[in-house]
């Protein structure tokens, strides 16, 4: 499964894509799309359009999972963040993707186990779980790729929910042995 992760921005908007199969990742492309601050909000918004559409064109995701606004102290940061989740989410939609979208607290405890941890641990997680040599510069790249985890967690879990259900006859265990039989593909191993 190609999972399309996007974390929005009108200045910088971040995408990543991984192939989520059977419990492992790899991530086929990690970027970012730049606006200039002279552009206007048209121009910018047509430019996310542009860039994400050539990116479902290339790699032909079969999910897409973009990030919830969160709500800050400033409404017009607000609106102009939303301004971009809608031509993302539109770029998708007009290629029949599956949209979901995830907030920013529930990415970072997907990948974290914190939803308060910060980009820099978000970041550091994100780079170990997909094996990264190389960590790209701009948090908004590592944060699209950790939305497009979050898909591929929530996608695999909420799949294998009613088996592991049945296997403990209604009761559910929250411990670490039950979380890491659940997902070994999370476990990170020194070198």
């Amino acid at each position: 499964m190609i999972i399309l992760g996007v974390d929005p921005g009108t200045l910088v908007t971040g995408f990543g894509v991984i192939d989520a199969e059977r419990g492992t990742h790899r991530v086929l492309a990690v970027d970012v799309i730049k606006n200039a601050g002279e552009q206007t909000m048209p121009l910018r918004l047509q430019h996310i359009y542009n860039r994400l559409c050539d990116v479902i064109e290339q790699f032909h995701p079969d999910e897409f999972a973009i990030e919830t606004a969160f709500y800050g102290k400033n409404a017009q940061s607000a609106l102009k963040l939303g301004h971009a989740r809608g031509v993302a989410i539109l770029a998708a939609v007009n290629s029949q993707i599956p949209t979901t979208e995830y907030s920013p607290r529930e990415v970072k405890k997907s990948v974290t186990g914190n939803g308060a941890a910060s980009k820099g641990q978000v970041q550091f997680m994100v780079k170990s779980q997909l094996h990264l040599h190389e960590v790209p510069t701009l948090y908004d790249a590592t944060d699209a790729l950790a939305v497009a985890l979050c898909h591929s967690y929530k996608f695999h879990s909420g799949k294998f929910a009613s088996i592991d259900r049945k296997k403990t006859s209604g009761k559910t265990r929250k411990n670490w042995s039950t979380f890491i039989q659940q997902h070994p593909e999370r476990i990170v191993r020194s070198k």
